[in-house]
């Protein structure tokens, strides 16, 4: 959810640079731009869950004036996206869990809680003739899953360059790879793009793994982590919602 190429961006997640060649050497996978789903075993099981979770995301998306646009509730967000093409529904950011989103939408929330790791889940909805440029994500610990719920056709005017790589979106197919690569995304049809957005921890052996673990603790108690709750909570209470957050 975060990007290392805006200037505002916390110091200390600059500092979070150096673990990256360790982590990747403890990595249970080859590193790589983009995974195979089959080698995470609850991917399975996720698109399983695709009829239901499509289902919660087409009531969700009748009410399009409580879904925020991605900087209007992470501003760090502004250096790739700053109009209302690119809108978020959060059910959990960085280990905090937006219980009013989540009880909106309970079979897709229990579909989230059961991936090992869960740190992030949300609606992603991009709307038609939308580019977010090339920007990487600063932390190494995580890798991102993107659940296809909404896809425009053909597949060729929908895509997402992950390094050298370019792959498109499947209805009902995961897509995982390593966000902290350099990406970029193109949606140049006339219709919407929805996935289902998750960060999850990254497999690796212990130590590191706890190490792991323990970083994306403070990261969720740190000031950024409290101040990004803090808008998310303002942004729905000034629109008569209780956002109910828990830390």
């Amino acid at each position: 959810m975060f990007q290392a190429r805006d200037a505002a961006f916390p110091a200390f997640f600059h500092v979070l640079h150096a673990t990256e060649r360790l982590y990747e050497r403890a990595s249970r996978q080859i590193p790589r731009a983009i995974y195979r789903s089959s080698e995470f075993a609850w991917t399975r099981e996720l698109e399983a869950c695709w009829p239901e979770i499509l289902r919660e995301l087409q009531t969700v998306l009748k009410n399009r004036e409580l879904i925020p646009a991605f900087h209007e509730i992470s501003p760090e967000q502004r250096a790739i996206t700053q109009d209302q093409k690119w809108k978020t529904y959060v059910l959990h950011a960085y280990g905090a869990r937006a219980n009013h989103n989540c009880r909106a939408c309970p079979r897709t929330a229990a579909a989230v809680e059961r991936i090992p790791g869960v740190k992030t889940a949300f609606f992603s909805i991009l709307a038609g003739g939308k580019h977010i440029p090339a920007h990487r994500g600063p932390y190494k610990g995580v890798l991102r899953c993107h659940l296809g719920l909404i896809v425009p056709t053909p597949a060729q005017s929908c895509r997402i360059r992950v390094g050298d790589c370019i792959a498109h979106w499947q209805a009902g197919r995961t897509l995982i790879f390593d966000d902290t690569l350099m990406h970029e995304v193109w949606n140049d049809s006339a219709e919407e793009r929805v996935v289902l957005f998750i960060d999850f921890s990254r497999p690796m052996r212990a130590p590191v793994s706890w190490l792991n673990e323990f970083v994306m603790r403070l990261i969720l108690r740190s000031p950024y982590g409290r101040a990004t709750a803090k808008r998310f909570r303002r942004w729905y209470e000034e629109r008569g919602i209780v956002a109910d957050i828990t830390l």
